[in-house]
């Protein structure tokens, strides 16, 4: 099937980059297989991270098919887009089907990004992980590639303004080497060293960032244990747990 929406995106998205001069640094994309299915298990700490989390993959000429919540695709601009990008709806209610079509696409040979983390990080910390990914990737038989995203938190994040104009913001994408599934017993000895990798590669994001915050109200996109004024872990867990319990009208 022709690519007929996902290209006329990526130089969009590439275009606006260029713009806003953003400082891209993006390493270990050799690590994305240029044939076959892989998944992309990236840290979350923005809503623009499946942007940036697809470009690590641009070097291996692979489009990414993004897992993500189902009423993106119902929204009357994003939904178009998204459909015609391929990427995969995910339905709460109905999580099964979600996760038997991000199967097949990686038995097809798709590389299918995920967000283990379900949700964004406020503390901008690793959270616990959902084993969906490694179990689909079990499944499929198919690598898990660990991606550390750090600065796209800046731009857009929960609980903040939006800076979508903001020029100059440094943005990391590391991207770790393959896990093999059989080399791990289940998937909950794989999920467990995803999230070790992916701590490692996020310490590694913030130790090498280019950017300080410009003074002590320019905090809030570091994590507390690097002196910011994130929400701690446990802060943010309890944010989240309220945010849930919240009744909608």
């Amino acid at each position: 099937m022709p690519e007929l929406v996902y290209p006329p995106v990526i130089a969009a998205a590439k275009t606006m980059f260029r713009v806003l001069d953003l400082r891209i640094t993006v390493d270990g994309d050799q690590h994305v297989p240029r044939t076959g299915g892989a998944v992309l298990a990236s840290n979350h700490v923005s809503y623009l991270d499946f942007i940036f989390c697809g470009l690590g993959a641009l070097e291996s000429k692979r489009l990414v098919r993004f897992m993500a919540k189902d009423s993106v695709f119902r929204h009357r601009v994003s939904g178009p887009l998204m459909r015609g990008m391929r990427h995969i709806p995910v339905d709460r209610g109905a999580g099964a089907e979600s996760y038997a079509a991000a199967v097949g696409a990686l038995r097809n040979g798709e590389v299918v990004g995920v967000f283990p983390e379900a949700t964004i990080s406020r503390s901008f910390t690793v959270k616990e992980l959902k084993s969906g990914a490694t179990r689909m990737a079990r499944e499929a038989g198919v690598p898990v590639l660990p991606v550390a995203l750090w600065g796209t938190q800046r731009l857009w994040t929960k609980g903040r303004p939006r800076t979508l104009t903001r020029r100059h913001t440094p943005i990391t994408i590391l991207v770790g080497e393959p896990m093999d599934p059989a080399g791990y017993p289940d998937a909950g000895a794989m999920s467990a060293d995803l999230r070790s990798r992916l701590h490692a590669l996020v310490d590694r994001a913030q130790r090498e960032y280019p950017d300080r915050p410009a003074g002590p109200e320019d905090r809030w996109w570091l994590p507390a244990h690097l002196d910011g004024t994130a929400p701690t872990p446990e802060e943010a867990a309890a944010l989240d747990a309220a945010g849930r319990h919240t009744p909608t009208a």
